[in-house]
């Protein structure tokens, strides 16, 4: 069945638009296809900065995955992410904030350009995600899902800051629930504990450090390994669907037990 007719008539109002950031790798990818696979009546907007990965990731399901090259930190970066979405399909159902960087450092090593970089990504650009889509999640009574970070919840050294951006965007998800509430719109958030991801390494961590981390890591994780990134996006997936429509304000920890542990 072809886009035009997903976006005509009657139709229409079975189409569910999600758009999700940071979509070229990791979580992103995993919850574009999550999304993807639920049917031919849903489309992706794949949305990061470098064309390649983003066509990585639309090839698992070309038509129903779209990419869109946009940095969410731009000065339009929300509006040209938000345009694309209504441009292309006339609608916008669920907004998945999962761009994110995490640079390891210690109190000592962080400037004012590395916190500036890390504030834009994980906290700036989805307050501005959100307000941008906001009369459009309004009209589709739609849903926010941010994706955090379990480590939000307790102590993470070297890597505070990434941590703290990471309980605000938890902190936004909970106010957001309450505040949008009477438009229709539900906010949840996932906090991924330790995934395979590329983040370390995006991050200029290098081998060694990377297996001390993932040492830590499992030694504070009950499960006892390392999560993947399909765990996430199914997560994801289920808190956005129709089935979760009494579910608002909620962060659910995907961490193999890393919070209480």
């Amino acid at each position: 069945m072809s886009e035009t007719t997903w976006t005509d008539g009657a139709a229409a109002r079975e189409l569910r638009v999600v758009v999700v950031t940071g979509a070229g790798t990791g979580i992103g990818r995993a919850t574009a296809h999550a999304f993807a696979d639920r049917g031919a009546h849903v489309r992706v907007l794949a949305v990061g900065r470098r064309a390649e990965p983003l066509a990585g990731t639309a090839r698992r399901a070309p038509g129903r995955i779209v990419p869109v090259v946009a940095d969410v930190t731009a000065p339009d970066g929300p509006g040209t992410v938000v345009r694309a979405a209504l441009e292309r399909f006339g609608r916008l159902d669920v907004l998945v904030n999962n761009a994110g960087i995490a640079p390891h450092a210690t109190l000592g090593g962080y400037t004012p350009e590395g916190l500036g970089a890390l504030l834009a990504t994980n906290l700036t650009a989805p307050v501005l995600l959100a307000q941008a889509a906001l009369p459009a999640l309004t009209a589709s009574r739609g849903v926010v899902v941010n994706v955090s970070t379990a480590v939000g919840q307790r102590g993470w050294p070297h890597n505070s800051a990434y941590a703290a951006s990471k309980a605000a965007v938890d902190s936004l998800t909970r106010s957001w629930a309450v505040e949008l509430a009477p438009l229709g719109i539900r906010v949840v958030a996932v906090a991924p504990g330790p995934i395979e991801t590329p983040i370390a390494g995006h991050a200029g961590i290098g081998p060694e450090r990377r297996a001390a981390l993932r040492a830590w890591q499992l030694a504070h994780t009950p499960l006892g390994r390392i999560g993947d990134a399909a765990e996430v996006a199914w997560a994801v997936a289920q808190l956005a669907s129709p089935e979760a429509s009494f579910v608002t304000g909620v962060v659910l920890p995907v961490d193999g037990g890393a919070v209480v542990g």
